[in-house]
């Protein structure tokens, strides 16, 4: 299980009161947190989707799960062992991570970038062994890239670049895999068919994913678990039926809001409520914005 502690993250950079509130002008207080006293249980063998309004320390949070960011306080532990304690090759075996925009080498075919993700398994000079072929076969097969495996990384589709770097991780083979905003820049029905791999993926391994999510219908729909961040600190966490709220979504996204079921998923779907500039459908009264939307 990978949980935190009263976690804090920053990013180092002191912050400063202005100088009648603090005492001794000219002396910084400590680095002002992105992340603050957060303590967290993120269930096994589920998929949890983070969510919350621009620069409340989502991804900052990702990258403290992924050992990418220290602690200032607090710790992150998976299966009790501080994570910043584990040998680097170990962590690698056991938790895979997909970050925001991934680069990759310069002429690199699709089946040599899901080949990177065996390199924890391997030593110094270990030879790549039938075990690793089978595990990039498997790897590309479950992702659909298997027919893409002699394309350039370079060449492809946003959607299809994205199921390659899955692939990647599934090559990985580990436990826990960190997924930072895997839709992002794609359109639709390309963010669908990420979400929808995603989601079958978990369902067949039975593997832990936490995700970053902008889309609140989404997070419903496809996660079993939501952390929802306000200000760098914990507002909610549980199903989604439980946490995603009228109020909550006011309180943290500071949108009026009616929660209504999804018709196709019947997890909880937000209708925002209408705004000077939205169009409203002949006959629709100004009280009834949010019956429409869900209507249509």
């Amino acid at each position: 299980m990978l949980e935190t502690r009263a976690l804090r993250l920053d990013y180092g950079g002191p912050r400063r009161r202005p100088a009648a509130t603090r005492p001794g002008a000219g002396r910084p207080d400590a680095p002002s947190a992105v992340v603050a006293d957060l303590d967290l249980r993120l269930p096994e063998g589920a998929v949890t989707a983070i969510i919350g309004p621009n620069g409340c320390g989502k991804s900052t949070l990702l990258r403290g799960l992924a050992r990418l960011l220290r602690p200032s306080a607090g710790s992150v532990l998976l299966d009790g062992a501080d994570l910043h304690r584990l040998p680097s090759r170990e962590l690698a075996r056991r938790l895979g991570l997909l970050p925001q925009q991934p680069t990759a080498p310069d002429g690199i075919t699709v089946e040599g970038l899901v080949r990177l993700g065996r390199h924890p398994h391997q030593g110094l000079f270990s030879p790549w062994t039938g075990a690793d072929q089978d595990a990039v076969d498997q790897a590309l097969a479950q992702t659909g890239t298997a027919e893409l495996r002699d394309r350039l990384v370079d060449e492809l589709s946003g959607g299809q670049r994205q199921r390659a770097w899955i692939a990647l991780t599934l090559a990985q083979q580990t436990e826990l895999l960190l997924l930072d905003e895997p839709t992002t820049f794609l359109d639709l029905r390309h963010q669908l068919e990420v979400l929808d791999l995603v989601a079958r993926l978990q369902r067949e391994s039975g593997r832990t994913v936490v995700a970053v999510l902008h889309d609140l219908g989404q997070a419903a729909r496809y996660a079993d678990h939501l952390v929802v961040l306000e200000q760098g600190r914990l507002a909610a966490a549980g199903a989604p039926a439980e946490v995603l709220t009228a109020e909550l979504v006011a309180r943290v996204f500071g949108v009026e809001c009616r929660i209504v079921p999804d018709p196709e998923s019947g997890t909880p779907l937000v209708v925002p409520a209408a705004r000077h500039g939205a169009r409203r459908a002949a006959g629709t009264s100004n009280t009834e914005p949010a019956q429409a939307a869900a209507r249509r």
